[in-house]
């Protein structure tokens, strides 16, 4: 009797195991999927933000949509990964358990990015057709020039950190990239303080990199062996980062509504959402980062009264993913032509 007990739980404790390659093959088709809509969004978006507006689209503007897809999650996944390090810090008895960084990879990508958007500019905006149809050295006579190639020196300086012993020095690079974002969005030909709108899109692009870098990295760890059996530990890491996520909204929101507000005068908005590309795209962004929020009020709402709070990673999952495709159209959007000011 006590060996047929012993063999079934034997029997139990295996099943668990046997079971978890199955799930882990069907995270990993989701996950290439989403990739793969990611991808599609800046790379096809642009025909169809485009149809019926009587606009001209730039040239290879849906690969420098793309290139500019994958800087930008390159910034977010370093970035949520230094704000959760700072989060664990102040959760009594985190275990010590972390999951592997992917400062290093996300750096290596955002840095073949950044190259790719240089060898852009350093052919006037053109789509290259080979080495010679580049001037390099042009690169540091223009101002686009110049900041290509100061992301392209921060994404290369930002994977040295990672692989230092003072993975926090990456701060400082990653700093130099969003503000090089932030200033190539708005040349000083611009009209309306092209400065206040950098600043804007500085605080926007902060805020969003932190929002959905954080929770990805969040989600990370709770799956780590050592935080699943912490439960309470794991419950306070979710309701620190909550409490952070909410003002991180606000930003997002703030910020976002007020360049619309810049860009588009208010008797103009509605009409330009419906009739230019920028404002059909903009218009997805939104309804997404809407349907974020909805999803990130569900988890919190699970959050405080769930038995189980490590429960909220359901709608924290579909939050996290409905965040990369804001940041492959918010890609898109920077790749399509300004809004009309009527």
């Amino acid at each position: 009797m006590s060996l047929t007990r012993r063999t079934a739980e034997a029997t139990g404790a295996e099943e668990p195991e046997r079971r978890r390659p199955e799930g882990g093959t069907g995270r990993t088709v989701v996950l290439l999927a989403l990739v793969a809509v990611g991808a599609l969004i800046p790379l096809f978006g642009p025909r169809v933000a485009l149809d019926g507006t009587g606009e001209a689209a730039a040239p290879a503007v849906g690969g420098v949509g793309l290139l500019r897809a994958v800087s930008l999650a390159a910034l977010c996944v370093p970035v949520g990964e230094l704000l959760v390090a700072w989060l664990v810090r102040r959760v009594p008895g985190a275990p010590p358990e972390r999951p592997r960084s992917g400062a290093v990879w996300a750096a290596g990508g955002g840095f073949v990015a950044a190259l790719g958007l240089a060898s852009v500019v350093a052919t006037g905006n053109l789509v290259p057709g080979s080495p010679a149809d580049m001037d390099v050295g042009g690169l540091y006579e223009t101002r686009d020039g110049k900041l290509a190639l100061l992301e392209v020196n921060a994404f290369a300086a930002a994977g040295l950190c990672a692989l230092s012993r003072r993975p926090a020095t990456q701060l400082a690079p990653l700093a130099a990239i969003a503000v090089a974002e932030a200033l190539r969005a708005h040349p000083p030909t611009e009209h309306y303080s092209p400065l206040v709108g950098s600043a804007l899109t500085l605080t926007h692009l902060t805020c969003a990199a932190l929002w959905a870098g954080g929770l990805l990295h969040v989600l990370r760890t709770l799956r780590t062996r050592a935080w699943r059996t912490a439960t309470g530990a794991g419950a306070a890491l979710l309701g620190l980062y909550a409490r952070v996520a909410v003002v991180l909204l606000a930003g997002v929101t703030a910020t976002g509504v007020w360049s619309t507000l810049r860009r588009m005068p208010p008797g103009t908005v509605l009409d330009q959402l419906t009739d230019t590309a920028y404002g059909r795209t903009l218009l997805a962004k939104v309804l997404l980062v809407a349907a974020v929020a909805t999803l990130a009020l569900w988890a919190r709402l699970r959050l405080r009264h769930a038995d189980d709070p490590l429960g909220t990673c359901t709608p924290a999952r579909a939050e996290v993913a409905v965040l990369g495709i804001v940041v492959a159209v918010s890609a898109l959007l920077t790749a399509l032509p300004v809004p009309i000011r009527w």
